[in-house]
């Protein structure tokens, strides 16, 4: 039998199509040896046939790739691999009648797994089409298209000129099967096939029985064919809707929940019931913070959620215990029932008190269910697909409490690096409980998430997981794969709204040349894990895949980093630019008395007493001890142990200091090899130039960080991200706030990654706040995120700027701002987020209280999740009403919901 190809496309000069495929003649997916395409331009298409066996059926699965002989480029077409059944029976020659489908489209995002496997997710396949399969010897027109947005109660069908289209009467159209969805398909015997007929998809209500909605735009045309015997597979464009999809979702970490059943903390089934307020109020997203175990200290400091000692295994806090098993001893459950009480009176999370309870009672249902455990065939198979991540996580837990510390470095030498790892973990070794503890609590962590994922999906609700852009530094990760990681260098963030000083998160960076060489293997397993959890995901710092902020193993604060990787300045270039270089004025900090009175007041003679040395001329060196901020903080931690009734003014004067070891212009790299430093225009350093040099210096800082690198961080964007990307189907979402390069909305769009929009961090430097209006289709808008004060506690912060938010942002012109942001003004922002033209508006939940003066807090500030500023903040919010509350409040539940209808989302 023959397949024949066709595709219209049109080319420019020195461009061609091929065809790569599984068959031999398509290159069996060596794109060397593709099938070349003939342009035929009367038609305006491409065309080529193959031969196939006709004696028995087959698949062939291809794709279509545009190659340019000038360029030396290949650019495969979007999406996964086409597939065609054929049988040379019935049919004696197979057409295909396809189009390119093109990348970087706002509607291939439907496709992701949010969308088939939650929000439109089918029921179950209905099988075949009603209408009764052609007659073997007539021309047969299979109509194909890949529509993932149909509602799981509705069908795709197909209207048209054709009597077996129904002859435009709506009551016989022909519906399609969603046996492979997202694509459907129906086979049709059209009756008058020499005829060019008209049609048109639609949506179809099958307890109706009536079209709800036709696709909008001219009817789609089938030209007439006599050819017999053939079968022409028509794999329409898009479904072409009127408006685009928009959702609507609500933020909240696990750990906040609160119910009447968990145990001082938000557990993994509590999702259940923020997903059925969710779906109650039209809600179709639940955004929570990164869920990994983060226990290295045993202490409150674990409480930071992306600080995970594996990115793979779950963290306890989130399991409940009632789901494992009833404690068998009468005594033990009447104190877990005291506990509960207890915790859940309190109104944050307490978490050494919650963590100490908790692992006490896993430790009980773990020798009560031991047995029974071992031998269930579920843990078994568990244990051995999670093999690769699972033994080093529960040895290296056993380690980490067996000698007191998560720091490998401070193990004995034959633990410091793995080895024989499946005898330490081994069922038979006398220890095994120390890591069967940890083989229990996962297996079970990952069946409640399990099922209350499924509870989502089958609500129509999508889970939103979050990735931390790094790794922790005493991590089972590092442990195993130091190799992946500069473990001498620190990873964070250079000034932005959250912290002026920077962040230091004080993870290693990745090593990005060594995690190409095997094709980024650890990103698409760790990829690949939490696609086991989530059908959409937030990236946290995207902008690390670009270039990361890197800061030496001396630095506390964020100024004295750099990026990476970056195109450093050399000695001479800088010599070149600014006419001179001292390296002593350029590279060391540069410290004057009159820095000293600005900074601490009537403290600067002591300060230069004790911890400076003459240099002349008016300057000032740091002493021997204290020239790094490592140094001083070592030095500031014995002092303040020895007078904790110090505390504010020496961490006060811990801080001065590390203002002066900031005061350089350029930050050195390497042996030629430096960086302007960040934000240099705000140092005493910058000001005490001349105004000649000062201005030459501004070109060079300008230069260095907005043009510099646009081409050379768009370049790794475009090699690391898409490994992640396309390591599954969750709809990518991508944290872009900060210091933003010009290349990184590009590439997200390129990807399909949808960005960030959060008024209070507009993108656009010129403006002081964003409008949600004014972001695009392929982005989440959001009032603000775990890092920021929330609507009610900004709104108190700063009223002048409060009054220019009221005026410009909510039109409230002439008029005087609230002091407090009252019910009405809250509404106002919601209502202004979900009338944005972005695919999803997510609301922290404490935003949407915020409308309701009898729900919400008493304290704004008692609401904030993280102070990014405050690098020892402890992580305790915890949601003051129970779910179980929350779902019953009628009224405010109903104005939520009125709200998200009368937004189209």
């Amino acid at each position: 039998m023959i397949l024949r190809f066709t595709l219209p496309f049109r080319t420019t000069w020195g461009q061609r199509l091929v065809v790569c495929g599984s068959e031999p003649s398509l290159g069996s997916w060596n794109l060397d040896h593709a099938l070349s395409l003939n342009y035929q331009p009367a038609a305006g298409t491409w065309s080529q046939e193959i031969s196939l066996p006709d004696e028995q059926p087959g698949t062939v699965e291809y794709k279509y790739v545009l190659l340019d002989d000038r360029t030396d480029s290949q650019d495969w077409e979007w999406g996964g691999n086409r597939s065609v059944d054929y049988d040379g029976r019935p049919f004696s020659r197979v057409v295909l009648e396809d189009y390119w489908r093109p990348a970087a489209q706002p509607e291939n995002e439907l496709h992701t797994a949010a969308f088939t496997k939650a929000l439109m997710r089918r029921p179950a396949a209905t099988g075949k089409s009603p209408k009764p399969a052609a007659r073997l010897a007539d021309s047969v027109v299979r109509f194909q298209l890949s529509a993932p947005r149909v509602d799981s109660g509705q069908l795709l069908c197909v209207l048209g000129s054709d009597p077996a289209l129904g002859a435009w009467d709506a009551r016989k159209a022909v519906v399609l099967s969603d046996q492979h969805y997202p694509t459907w398909t129906a086979d049709v015997a059209l009756e008058h096939p020499e005829r060019t007929g008209q049609y048109k998809y639609g949506i179809w209500d099958p307890r109706e029985k009536k079209i709800v909605c036709l696709e909008t735009g001219d009817d789609r045309l089938i030209t007439a064919s006599a050819e017999r015997k053939t079968l022409r597979v028509r794999a329409d464009e898009t479904f072409r809707y009127a408006t685009t999809w928009r959702g609507a979702g609500v933020a909240l970490p696990v750990f906040a929940l609160r119910s009447r059943r968990g145990l001082g903390v938000g557990e993994f089934p509590d999702l259940k019931l923020l997903v059925d307020w969710a779906a109650g109020t039209g809600l179709k997203m639940v955004q929570i913070l990164p869920i990994n175990d983060t226990t290295a200290t045993h202490t409150w400091v674990d409480s930071y959620p992306y600080a995970a000692i594996s990115v793979f295994a779950l963290h306890p806090q989130y399991l409940n215990l009632d789901e494992v098993a009833e404690l068998a001893d009468p005594a033990d459950r009447a104190e877990l029932a005291r506990l509960r009480d207890e915790f859940n009176g309190r109104d944050f999370v307490d978490y050494e008190p919650v963590m100490n309870a908790k692992w006490a009672f896993i430790k009980k249902l773990y020798q009560q269910e031991k047995k029974q455990f071992l031998a269930d065939p579920a843990f078994r198979a568990f244990r051995a697909e999670q093999h690769s991540w699972l033994v080093p996580y529960a040895a290296f837990c056993a380690l980490r409490d067996r000698f007191g510390t998560a720091d490998f470095s401070q193990w004995p030498a034959e633990f410091q690096t793995p080895q024989n790892l499946d005898r330490f973990t081994d069922d038979s070794q006398p220890g095994f409980d120390e890591v069967g503890l940890h083989f229990f609590t996962q297996f079970h962590l990952d069946q409640q998430l399990r099922e209350a994922v499924e509870y989502a999906r089958q609500r129509g609700v999508v889970l939103k997981g979050d990735l931390p852009i790094g790794i922790y530094r005493h991590s089972v990760d590092a442990w195993t794969q130091p190799e992946l990681y500069h473990m001498d260098q620190q990873a964070g963030a250079p000034p932005d709204d959250f912290s002026t000083t920077g962040q230091n998160w004080r993870f290693p960076t990745y090593n990005w040349e060594r995690m190409a060489e095997d094709g980024y293997t650890w990103w698409k397993q760790r990829m690949s894990h939490l696609a086991r959890y989530f059908d959409t995901l937030r990236i946290d710092h995207i902008l690390g895949f670009f270039r990361i902020w890197e800061m030496p193993a001396h630095s506390v604060e964020g100024l004295l980093g750099h990026f990476s990787p970056a195109l450093p300045m050399s000695r001479q270039e800088i010599e070149q630019r600014l006419g001179w270089f001292d390296y002593g004025r350029l590279g060391e900090p540069y410290i004057r008395w009159h820095m000293l009175t600005d900074i601490f007041k009537d403290q600067a003679e002591a300060v230069r007493q004790e911890f400076l040395e003459d240099a002349g001329h008016g300057a000032f060196l740091l002493r021997e001890g204290f020239r790094t901020q490592r140094e001083i903080e070592q030095v500031f931690a014995l002092k303040l142990a020895a007078e904790p009734g110090l505390t504010e003014h020496l961490t006060w004067l811990r801080t001065g200091l590390y203002q002066l070891t900031n005061e350089v212009l350029f930050v050195q790299t390497g042996a030629d090899a430096y960086h302007p430093r960040i934000t240099v225009d705000k140092s005493y350093s910058f000001r005490e130039l001349n105004d000649a040099d000062r201005s030459r210096m501004a070109d060079i800082y300008y230069d260095f960080f907005y043009r510099r690198h646009e081409d050379f961080w768009r370049a790794q964007g475009l090699v690391k991200l898409p490994p992640v990307r396309y390591a599954t189907d969750m709809l990518i979402c991508g944290e872009d706030l900060g210091m933003v390069p010009a290349s990184v909305p590009g590439v997200m769009k390129a990807l399909g990654m949808l960005g960030l929009n959060i008024q209070r961090m507009p993108a656009d430097p010129s403006v002081e706040f964003g409008h949600p209006d004014a972001a695009p289709y392929l982005s989440v808008v959001s009032p603000g995120s775990h890092d920021m004060s929330t609507v009610r506690g900004w709104w108190e912060e700063d009223p002048a700027r409060t009054q220019r938010f009221f005026e410009t942002i909510l039109g409230h012109w002439g008029e005087r701002a609230p002091y407090y942001c009252e019910p009405w003004v809250a509404r106002e922002i919601t209502v202004q987020h979900l009338h944005s033209p972005a695919m999803w508006a997510v609301f922290p939940l404490q935003d949407l209280l915020a409308m309701d003066k009898g729900l919400r807090r008493a304290n704004p500030l008692d609401e904030q999740i993280n102070v990014p500023s405050n690098p020892t903040h402890f992580w305790k919010y915890r949601l003051h009403h129970n779910l179980e509350e929350l779902t019953q409040e009628v009224g405010f539940n109903h104005e939520v919901q009125q709200l998200v209808l009368a937004s189209g989302r």
